[in-house]
C-alpha cells in the first residue's frame, strides 16, 4: 500500500510538473508571437528577403491580395486610364514646373540613367513588342536542347523575372512616358541616356522609335530632366554613318531645352553621346570620326561632341584612348560578368583615364537576372539582396571619385536590371520576383539617397 500510494504522489507530481512546463513553453511561443513583424507571413521569417527562391515561395503564400489584385488587373484599361488622366492633367495644368521643384527632389546631371522605349502593347501599338520577347536559344545545340524554346505571351507572360507596376505598357503612351520621368526625377537623377536607332532602324525584337524622341524631349523638360543619346550597335554602323547620325541627332533636336549638352574642363558645353558595343568596329574607322586628322572628322565642326565608348575588356582601353573617345562606361550590371563591370578594376581604369585626359563612367545596377529570356544563364544572376547589391555598387562608384555615375538602368526588364516600380505577380505557373519586403519604390529611393552621397562627397573631392 505505502509503495502505490508512492507511486501514486510520483506520477501527480510528474504531471503537475509537465503541464507547467507546457503553459510556460505557450507562453514563450505567445511572447515571440507579438515580436514578431507585421509583414511576415507564413514561413516568411526574418531573413527570407535575401533569397529569391524563397522570395517566389513567399508570394504564393502573401496574404495581401490587394497588391496582387492591383498586379493582375486589366493592363490595357489601366493604361487607358492612365493616358486620360495624364493628357487631361497637360490640359489643365498651367505651371506644373513650379509645382513638381516642390515636390520632388532636385536633379543631378551627374547622374545618367539608360532608357528603353521599345515597349508596345495592342492598344497603342496593335500588338505586343518585346514584352512577348522570345527565349533565346544557347550557341550550342547540345546544352539549347535541355532549355524551353518558343515566346512569351503577355500580359500575364512576359520577358521579364519581374512585372512593372504599369503593367505591359507601351513606351508610346503619354501617360507612361510621363510616369517614368516622375519616377527618374523622384530618383534624383538628371540625364536619361535613351537607346536609340537611326530612323527606320529598330533591334531584331523592336520596331523603330526616333519618332518617339520628341514626347521623351517634352516629358523631360517638364521634369527638368535632359536627354542625351545611346547609339545602338545596327547593320553598317561605321564612320560615315555615324557622321550622318550625330548630325541628324543635333540638327533635329540640338535646340530643344532638354538635349544634354555637359560643361567640359574647358568651359565647352558639348552633346555627349553613348556608343553601345563600340568595340565591335575597329580603332581605325573610329579615327576617322574622333581625330582631329580624320578623314571624316567631326572634331571643331558644328557637330563636335563628347563620345563615350562601351569598356568589356581591359584591351578595350587601349582602342578607346586610339580611336579617339573622350570616355569609357561599364553598362553591365554585372559584377564579375567582364573587366569593366568588376567593381574591383574601376579604380585601375580611371587612372588610366586620368593619365589619357578621357572620362571614366562606372555603371552601377541593383541587380541582374536574365532568365526569363536566357534560360541557361543563371550562372551571371545577380540577387538583389534587398538593395545591398545596389548600394555596394554605388559605394564602389563613389571610391573612384567619378564625374559622372550611370545607372543599368530604369528599365531594361529583360535583363532585370530596372529600377522602376514593380509589384508583386503570381500566374499559371509563373511567379515573378518582387522588391519584397521594401515597397515598389525602393530603388528610385535608394537612388535617391545616393545621389545626394554623391552631391555632399563631390563637394569634398573639388575642396
Amino acid at each position: 500500500i505505502l509503495n502505490y500510494d508512492i507511486m501514486a504522489r510520483f506520477r501527480r507530481r510528474t504531471c503537475i510538473i509537465l503541464l507547467l512546463f507546457i503553459l510556460f513553453i505557450c507562453s514563450i511561443m505567445m511572447a515571440l508571437k507579438t515580436l514578431r513583424p507585421d509583414r511576415a507571413g507564413f514561413g516568411d521569417p526574418f531573413g527570407l528577403g535575401l533569397l529569391p527562391e524563397l522570395q517566389q515561395r513567399t508570394v504564393l503564400l502573401d496574404s495581401k491580395q490587394n497588391l496582387l489584385n492591383r498586379a493582375q488587373g486589366d493592363t490595357v484599361t489601366r493604361v487607358s486610364n492612365l493616358h486620360n488622366i495624364a493628357v487631361n492633367t497637360m490640359k489643365s495644368s498651367m505651371s506644373p514646373v513650379k509645382k513638381l521643384e516642390v515636390e520632388l527632389s532636385s536633379p543631378n546631371y551627374n547622374f545618367h540613367i539608360f532608357y528603353y522605349t521599345w515597349y508596345g502593347n495592342p492598344q497603342f501599338d496593335g500588338k505586343y513588342i518585346h514584352w512577348n520577347h522570345p527565349l533565346l536559344p544557347h550557341w550550342d545545340p547540345k546544352i539549347a536542347n535541355n532549355y524551353p524554346k518558343g515566346r512569351h505571351n503577355p500580359p500575364e507572360d512576359i520577358g521579364a523575372n519581374f512585372y512593372p507596376e504599369l503593367g505591359s505598357y507601351s513606351s508610346k503612351d503619354p501617360a507612361v512616358i510621363e510616369a517614368h520621368m516622375k519616377q527618374m526625377r523622384s530618383a534624383s537623377t538628371g540625364v536619361i541616356v535613351l537607346s536609340w536607332y537611326p530612323p527606320g532602324m529598330a533591334d531584331e525584337n523592336g520596331e523603330p522609335t526616333d519618332d518617339l524622341v520628341p514626347v521623351v524631349l517634352d516629358y523631360a523638360h517638364k521634369y527638368s530632366l535632359k536627354v542625351t543619346f545611346h547609339i545602338e550597335p545596327y547593320k553598317d554602323r561605321d564612320d560615315r554613318s555615324m557622321y550622318h547620325n550625330v548630325k541628324y541627332i543635333i540638327d533635329k533636336y540640338g535646340s530643344h531645352p532638354a538635349f544634354y549638352r555637359h560643361k567640359t574642363s574647358t568651359g565647352r558645353l558639348l552633346p555627349m553621346f553613348y556608343v553601345y558595343d563600340s568595340y565591335v568596329t575597329i580603332p581605325e574607322i573610329w579615327a576617322n570620326l574622333l581625330t582631329v586628322s580624320g578623314s571624316q572628322s567631326i572634331r571643331n565642326t558644328p557637330y563636335d561632341a563628347l563620345f563615350i565608348a562601351l569598356l568589356v575588356e581591359e584591351r578595350h582601353k587601349h582602342d578607346i584612348h586610339r580611336s579617339g573617345f573622350d570616355g569609357m562606361y561599364t553598362y553591365f550590371a554585372t559584377n564579375g560578368f567582364s573587366y569593366g563591370s568588376s567593381h574591383h578594376n574601376w579604380a585601375s581604369l580611371k587612372a588610366f583615364c586620368d593619365s589619357n585626359n578621357l572620362m571614366f563612367i562606372p555603371s552601377v545596377g541593383p541587380g541582374y537576372i536574365d532568365t526569363s529570356i536566357r534560360p541557361w544563364n543563371n550562372h551571371n544572376t545577380r540577387n538583389r539582396v534587398n538593395g545591398k547589391y545596389y548600394e555596394t555598387a554605388f559605394s564602389a562608384a563613389l571610391l573612384v571619385r567619378p564625374e559622372i555615375i550611370s545607372i543599368t538602368s530604369f528599365n531594361e526588364w529583360h535583363e532585370g536590371t530596372q529600377i522602376e516600380k514593380a509589384v508583386p505577380k503570381r500566374t499559371g505557373q509563373v511567379v515573378y520576383l518582387d522588391y519584397k519586403p521594401h515597397k515598389p519604390n525602393v530603388y528610385l529611393e535608394l537612388t535617391q539617397k545616393w545621389s545626394e552621397k554623391y552631391r555632399k562627397e563631390q563637394e569634398q573631392w573639388l575642396m
